[in-house]
Parts: C-alpha cells; sequence; structure tokens
C-alpha cells in the first residue's frame, strides 16, 4: 500500500508545472529575502515557503544566488521597458528637458517600486553578495549608463550646459540613482515613489545645469535626437 501511494506520488510529481514551481520559488525568495535578508535564507527555508521539495529547486535554479540574480533581473527589466515605453509617449521629443527627465524617471520608479518587498530585494539584499553577483550588478549598470548618457547628450545638445567630462556626469549620476534606490529598499515610508521621483529628477537636472536662452525648451525640438 505504501509503496502504490509513493509511486503515485512521484507521477504526480513528474507531470508538475514547472513553469507553477519557479514562480512559487520567485515568491517566495521575494518574502523571504525581503524579510529575513538573503544571507539568512537557506534552500530548505525557500522550499518550505513555497511547498516544493528541495529537488524541485535545483531543477529551477542552480544556486541561492541564481535565484536572486532572477528576482533582481525581474526588476531591472521591468524599469528599463518602462523607461523604453515612455520615450514612445506622446509629447516626449517636444517637452522641456526637465519634464522629460521627470517623466522618464517617473515610469521607471512606477514599475521598480510597487511590491516593497521585490524593491528591497532588487536595491538592498544584491549588494555584497559574491564577485559575480557584482559583476551583473556592473553589466546592468552599464546599460543604464549608456541610456543616461544618450539622455545627457541630448540634453547638451538642447543647449544644456552639461558640466565637466559627459562619462563622469553619467556615471555619478548612476551611482547616485543607485544610492537612492537603496534607501527606498531599505526605508520605502522615508523615501515613497513621487519623493524619489522627484530627487532623481532634481539630482538629474542639476548635473545637467540649465538651458541658455530658451534653448531646451518645448520650442526647441529640432535638437532632439
Amino acid at each position: 500500500m505504501v509503496d502504490a501511494v509513493v509511486a503515485l506520488w512521484d507521477g504526480v510529481r513528474a507531470v508538475r508545472d514547472p513553469a507553477r514551481c519557479r514562480a512559487q520559488l520567485m515568491a517566495a525568495g521575494r518574502t523571504l529575502f525581503a524579510v529575513y535578508g538573503y544571507a539568512h535564507t537557506s534552500v530548505e527555508h525557500l522550499c518550505a515557503e513555497a511547498q516544493v521539495e528541495v529537488r524541485d529547486f535545483h531543477r529551477e535554479f542552480e544556486s541561492r544566488e541564481a535565484l536572486l540574480v532572477d528576482l533582481y533581473d525581474e526588476v531591472a527589466m521591468a524599469g528599463m521597458q518602462a523607461s523604453q515605453a515612455e520615450l514612445s509617449a506622446e509629447g516626449m521629443d517636444t517637452c522641456p528637458t526637465e519634464e522629460r527627465v521627470r517623466r522618464l524617471f517617473a515610469a521607471y520608479v512606477r514599475a521598480v517600486t510597487p511590491d516593497p518587498q521585490a524593491a528591497r530585494v532588487a536595491f538592498v539584499e544584491v549588494l555584497g553578495v559574491s564577485r559575480a553577483m557584482d559583476d551583473h550588478l556592473t553589466m546592468w549598470r552599464s546599460v543604464w549608463t549608456e541610456f543616461l548618457a544618450h539622455e545627457a547628450e541630448r540634453a547638451r545638445g538642447r543647449g544644456h550646459a552639461v558640466d565637466g567630462d559627459l562619462a563622469v556626469v553619467v556615471k555619478v549620476l548612476t551611482r547616485s540613482v543607485d544610492e537612492l534606490l537603496a534607501h527606498h529598499g531599505r526605508h520605502p515610508r522615508q523615501m515613497p515613489p513621487d519623493l524619489l521621483t522627484s530627487e532623481l529628477t532634481r539630482l538629474s537636472m542639476a548635473m545637467i545645469g540649465p538651458a541658455n536662452g530658451s534653448v531646451g525648451t518645448s520650442g526647441a525640438a529640432s535638437g532632439a535626437s
């Protein structure tokens, strides 16, 4: 009788839904990494929370860190896609630079902050995990550096006096964005989304600098790239 039950259970496990199993593990990772911290969460804890077997975890992920990377990428990709979509929104090519910057950051912030646990995992728990994780974050940072460099170059073309070497300015801005997002991840009530958007916009415009004369206003669309 016992053998029959075991055989039946194994048959059910064999036809389990891999997508559902993965989703349950992703949800468990968001919750446990955010509440207890990545360093204090084991594979066994994740499996218990997800209600799956340890062997199921290893079918889906090579390690806890692989799960962490996927959780980070989920948030990072949502932010990038939201910003890219906003670039195509009505009025983006003709609006003043400050409004354009605010709209881009607002789209990004809306995409990465609706789930406080996901935000904490993506902007806090990934820090200092390993050299491989640092390299992954550096790769994503280079993507954002390229994106922001294009926007800064566009602003310069519209008459904004971007102070200093553009590459250095963008790297400083990217690091500052990281720090503000980490602060939001740790203290979402102290740094709510609206305030985060305002701070990112203010910081960006301080680095971009004011427009010379009337260039950079909504009438300067001819300088858009």
